[in-house]
């Protein structure tokens, strides 16, 4: 089964669609984030790679639907909407809670026979380094506190109380869905696994995203840059050629 690149459906968006593309790229969001997020990536590496960006439940276009508050349950919900895209070598690649929620949907890839020719794991500490964190409990004033002190949403958002209140109940669902994570020891990933983190990130360390080498029985790289969780902000550049160069290696 091979998708129509004319209907994406609600899930998947794609802002430059690159039919002629030996391989795609698979962008998931961070907690609170939507689709356009990865908008420039898409820009910067069509044609050559078509990438695909995923839209959650519960903001923007899809604000009307209940969000998915277990990363687990989300994995489940999306694999099926992404199997019609693996048509081609398909790669993964997730920012903060985004790159959690990709290892739960590598997993299940390669359980369905499909495996993903990379997990870019971007931000987030291995699936295996457990923090008790509880953002998702704080009341509004201190949600937003978190989101100012990672430097991760506008600031023209922080100024429309409006805007603001729209956007909080999905990022405290995404906040549940990322804190109340708990891996279980399963099978490794056969695809590689490439880390890339800040090396000031208060929500993972470099040791806690080294971690990631043990949950691939492929390749490991880690690719660190000054900066905090946001860091791909200041380094998108470098962290876009860095995929584009490992998704042409690894094409067959």
């Amino acid at each position: 089964m091979t998708a129509n690149p004319t209907d994406t459906g609600l899930w998947i968006r794609r802002f430059h669609p690159s039919d002629g593309a030996k391989a795609r790229l698979l962008c998931l969001p961070h907690a609170g984030g939507s689709a356009p997020f990865y908008f420039p990536v898409s820009r910067a590496l069509s044609p050559a790679v078509d990438v695909l960006s995923v839209q959650y439940p519960g903001r923007q276009d899809r604000r009307t639907e209940p969000c998915i508050e277990a990363l687990p349950d989300l994995a489940d919900a999306l694999v099926d909407q992404v199997l019609p895209w693996t048509d081609r070598p398909l790669a993964l690649f997730g920012h903060s809670m985004g790159a959690t929620l990709g290892f739960e949907l590598a997993l299940r890839l390669e359980q369905k026979g499909v495996m993903p020719l990379v997990l870019f794991a971007s931000g987030r500490r291995a699936p295996c380094r457990h923090r008790d964190e509880s953002v998702h409990l704080r009341d509004d004033d201190g949600l937003i506190a978190e989101l100012k002190s990672l430097n991760g949403t506008g600031a023209q958002v922080f100024g429309d109380e409006e805007l603001m209140r729209m956007v909080l109940p999905a990022i405290r669902s995404d906040y549940k869905a990322a804190e109340t994570y708990r891996y279980t020891d399963g099978p490794r990933l056969a695809a590689p696994i490439h880390a890339h983190t800040g090396t000031d990130d208060p929500k993972a360390t470099v040791d806690e995203v080294r971690s990631w080498s043990e949950h691939t029985d492929g390749a490991f790289d880690l690719h660190t840059y000054p900066g905090g969780h946001f860091y791909l902000n200041d380094h998108a550049p470098r962290v876009i050629a860095s995929v584009s160069q490992v998704i042409s290696s690894l094409q067959p």
